[in-house]
């Protein structure tokens, strides 16, 4: 079965140069390693909530900006395969520091219950 990660993450606004440096290279590989897709996506309009935002899921701080992503496998073995991959690989010592602090994304896997056509 089919499985989407998700991500949000909090990125300075300053750093979407290096954010989009860093995602074209590591997405490259995740294809590579069985993913069907990879999207990253910019914050354009993220509207303050009244009681929870995405904003506040991640502890957003003034100038930073907020990444929403997603990743498509075709099922848990290949996403596993892929993370065993990921920790052995050059690539993640290339690209150095993340431009972001990883403590303050969230993520997770999710199981599709509908899927409509684009």
């Amino acid at each position: 079965m089919m499985i989407v990660q998700g991500f949000v993450i909090p990125v300075p606004e300053g750093k979407y140069d290096a954010f989009l440096k860093t995602a074209e290279s590591f997405d490259a590989k995740l294809m590579e390693w069985g993913a069907l897709e990879v999207v990253e996506c910019w914050e354009d309009d993220v509207p303050e909530g009244k009681q929870t935002d995405f904003r506040r899921a991640v502890a957003a701080e003034a100038g930073e900006k907020i990444v929403f992503s997603w990743v498509i496998w075709p099922d848990n073995a290949t996403k596993d395969a892929a993370h065993e991959k990921m920790m052995t690989d050059p690539i993640m010592k290339e690209l150095g520091e993340m431009p972001f602090d990883g403590k303050r994304m969230i993520f997770g896997d999710f199981k599709p219950i509908v899927t409509l056509g684009r």
